[in-house]
């Protein structure tokens, strides 16, 4: 059974991948083109100022050979997006093995969509609050090591208290009720992001003169994708899952 949900996960990711790549496309590439051009400009005005143009625009150039833009923007974001989609399906997978039957009374759709639904709430929101996506022109090379460690830190902390909430509510159920073992599950995990997020330093790297707008904009269409992805996941995997698990007539019960 392993086996067949990991094959049907895999196969939900790349769905959710290419949908997610249409999206990231037609959506968010133009911003990204907007804030490339934007650190064109000052990386030229910079030079200017050191009377060093020529030569920093012949090495650019070559930079640019090496991965052409329209490279990134086609062959390269799809091939990204697809691996991520299918990546994260094969672990959806074998998190729904683990959970399914353990949810209370949920099917397998049901559970596919709860999952799904924490699933994006721990690893893209919570994270995206403290340490948002920044378009190409933003931030320093010299720190993205740091940045990089704070961010997967912040994702780390925030799967585990997700976890630890699960377990809590499927200790305190039988004692406290669903709704109460709820509710006092959610208010830990989000006592535990709180004081992870003021734990956690700020990094604030962009620069005065960059548009707001498109600074939101990119924002935006980053977690658009990230609600396309976990969306398209958690319906054709729950999907999928139902036809492997659940006889035609529980999956009619489950529908209705």
């Amino acid at each position: 059974m392993i086996r067949s949900l990991l094959i049907r996960g895999m196969i939900a990711g790349f769905v959710a991948g290419l949908l997610g790549f249409g999206f990231a496309k037609l959506v968010a590439e133009p911003f990204v083109a907007r804030a490339i051009a934007f650190e064109e400009t000052h990386a030229h005005a910079h030079d200017h100022e050191h009377h060093e143009g020529a030569a920093h625009s012949h090495d650019h150039d070559s930079d640019e050979e090496l991965v052409s833009r329209d490279t990134q923007a086609g062959l390269g974001l799809f091939t990204g997006v697809a691996v991520f989609g299918t990546a994260l399906g094969g672990i959806f997978s074998l998190v729904f093995a683990f959970a399914y039957g353990r949810l209370g009374a949920l099917h397998a759709r049901g559970t596919s969509a709860l999952l799904a639904m924490l699933g994006f709430l721990s690893v893209v929101v919570v994270p995206f609050l403290k340490y948002p996506p920044n378009p190409p022109a933003v931030g320093n090379a010299a720190t993205i090591g740091p940045r990089t460690a704070l961010f997967f830190g912040m994702l780390t902390v925030s799967i585990v208290a997700a976890v630890i909430a699960v377990a809590l509510q499927r200790r305190l159920r039988a004692r406290r009720g669903e709704w109460n073992a709820t509710m006092i599950a959610g208010a830990f995990y989000v006592a535990s992001m709180l004081l992870a997020q003021y734990a956690t330093p700020p990094v604030d790297e962009v620069p005065a003169d960059f548009s707001a707008s498109l600074l939101w904009n990119f924002r935006v269409a980053a977690i658009g994708i990230q609600v396309i992805i976990w969306t398209t996941l958690g319906l054709v995997f729950g999907a999928l899952a139902a036809r492997e698990l659940e006889p035609p007539a529980l999956r009619k019960m489950a529908n209705v």
